[in-house]
């Protein structure tokens, strides 16, 4: 009997603490080993843009803080981002749950395609610093609301904010709003009214946005030069609407997720197919998690998120495989082409 599709996903920046990653390191030793062996490479590379090693201190007695972070040099907080999903990515391929696709939400294209064997870990560390110099110049910020795309469409239209736009759909009931500091204020004093959940995401810069054509394009010139190698495995792109194949620019792609909206249930819900699924949060947190639970329903689909997760059994992954269920051969991998540079 064939095991269940196993799906590894890759969420974004709004949902990054550093305390699940530090409990998994000293609890887990697969874990542990994971950290050491891709943090090593990813401070190589980030060294070169004045940021300290992240390692040795994430292994160590006292580790930072998201604060810290966010108070560093520039991209500290996306290096450590990046690095963290490759590692958990690497631990649940050494315990047995290596993935047949891959699901990228934002930033997470990064890790993802680095997964994917697209980058290496060196080049995608200097994606992800490269991208943090773009947003630091992109002033502004970004919301999350309780409520679905056309109800967050409506919720701008009667604020009167014209420069907010969706910037991310992560699941029915939950949209991302992007825009001017002072017009998404408005936004959420109307969402209060309303009695719709609005929450500032500790982000500072704006992203996602129509606005940030040019901030794009700078991107893409300044990891232009990157080798792209062929991915051996599908990465699905909630930027790009599926998942990458022949002929698809993945430096183009990354650049996209700067000026082009996210919608990940359309996305997450071809990856998934056909059931039954298991699915594993490849970051820190669990918001991702909770919208796969929410987009995928039935006894036919499970995620977990194995840091935010207490009880994860990282010694017994195959525990999590829903056995009750007739397993199924996934569909086959499209050709192994599509990261190649030209």
């Amino acid at each position: 009997m064939a095991r269940p599709l196993v799906v590894h996903l890759f969420p974004g920046q709004g949902d990054f603490a550093v305390s699940p990653l530090v409990r998994a390191v000293r609890a887990h030793p697969v874990v542990r080993t994971a950290v050491a062996e891709v943090f090593e490479q990813v401070d190589e590379a980030s060294g070169a843009y004045g940021i300290p090693a992240l390692g040795p201190a994430l292994l160590g007695a006292a580790p930072p803080s998201g604060r810290d972070l966010a108070e560093a040099a520039v991209g500290t907080p996306q290096a450590a981002l990046f690095g963290a999903s490759v590692a958990v990515h690497r631990a649940l391929c050494a315990v047995g749950a290596a993935p047949d696709r891959l699901v990228a939400v934002s930033f997470g294209e990064i890790p993802a395609l680095t997964a994917a064997g697209v980058f290496d870990i060196g080049d995608g560390t200097r994606i992800a610093c490269r991208l943090a110099r773009i947003l630091a110049r992109c002033s502004g910020g970004m919301t999350l609301l309780g409520a679905g795309e056309a109800a967050a469409a409506r919720l701008i239209e009667s604020a009167g904010t014209a420069e907010v736009a969706v910037a991310c759909v992560n699941d029915p009931g939950e949209t991302v709003v992007s825009g001017p500091l002072d017009e998404l204020i408005r936004v959420e004093k109307h969402a209060a009214a309303q009695d719709i959940e609005a929450a500032r995401l500790r982000l500072p810069f704006l992203t996602h946005h129509p606005s940030l054509t040019v901030p794009a394009q700078a991107f893409r010139d300044a990891i232009g030069a990157l080798r792209a190698r062929p991915g051996h495995t599908p990465v699905h792109s909630a930027v790009h609407g599926g998942a990458y194949g022949k002929g698809d620019d993945v430096h183009r792609g990354l650049a996209d997720c700067v000026d082009r909206p996210v919608r990940l249930p359309g996305v997450l819900t071809q990856a998934a197919a056909p059931p039954p699924a298991l699915l594993l949060e490849a970051g820190t947190g669990q918001a991702l998690t909770r919208n796969a639970r929410r987009i995928l329903t039935g006894r036919q689909y499970t995620a977990y998120s194995p840091l935010s997760d207490m009880d994860f059994p990282w010694e017994r992954p195959h525990l999590l495989l829903p056995a009750t269920l007739p397993g199924r051969p996934p569909a086959p991998a499209p050709e192994a082409t599509y990261g190649a540079s030209r």
